[in-house]
């Protein structure tokens, strides 16, 4: 089996905390037309770098009943950034418009094969995924990107399209394993294209 999760298959469950007091499990969702679940966390340059296209991004296709959520699996025992107390203060300073979980177990990344921070599952009204990899092909410095794909991948979807280009390889800091060296991957984890 491959790490990360394949393009059609369902995404795993989960309860986790998250940052507005509140605990989330997958049906919490189940009203969405489409489901944006995302490996993200507060110190890598990629996610901080992109953060505000991943906003514009929600804020397009919200409205059109996407659910976006941020799920951050990062040991804080590697960057202390990463903890939940820190995940709190960064929402209350950004105020971005999805829900913001925390992974402790690294169980949800597993789950999922997140590879990288930002690392995007796009799962469509029957809960199918149709797009996984990066949101944009620069979001370090995205003042110098080309494409963005979950842009694309939304829009495609909400219009009935097919996904013209289902599988991307994310870019950005890998997930930070409790325990592990910061660079340290599984060894089954691979690029997806």
């Amino acid at each position: 089996m491959a790490f990360t999760l394949q393009i059609g298959h369902k995404p795993p469950d989960f309860t986790l905390p998250a940052t507005d007091g509140k605990t989330y499990a997958l049906r919490d969702f189940d009203k969405a037309k489409a489901l944006v679940i995302f490996f993200t966390c507060n110190h890598c340059p990629y996610v901080i770098g992109s953060d505000e296209i991943t906003r514009k991004t929600a804020e397009k296709f919200i409205p059109k009943g996407v659910e976006f959520i941020g799920i951050n699996s990062n040991s804080p025992n590697t960057y202390a950034e990463d903890s939940f107390d820190h995940m709190v203060k960064r929402m209350q300073e950004q105020k971005f418009p999805w829900l913001y979980l925390y992974d402790r177990t690294q169980d949800v990344a597993r789950a999922y094969g997140a590879l990288r921070t930002p690392h995007f599952f796009v799962f469509d009204a029957q809960r199918k995924l149709v797009y996984t990899g990066r949101g944009v092909d620069n979001p370090r410095d995205t003042s110098k990107m080309t494409v963005n794909d979950l842009d694309t991948a939304l829009s495609e979807l909400v219009a009935g399209k097919p996904i013209t280009t289902p599988m991307t390889n994310p870019i950005g800091c890998n997930v930070k394993w409790d325990g592990k060296d910061a660079h340290w991957m599984p060894a089954d984890a691979c690029d997806l294209v």
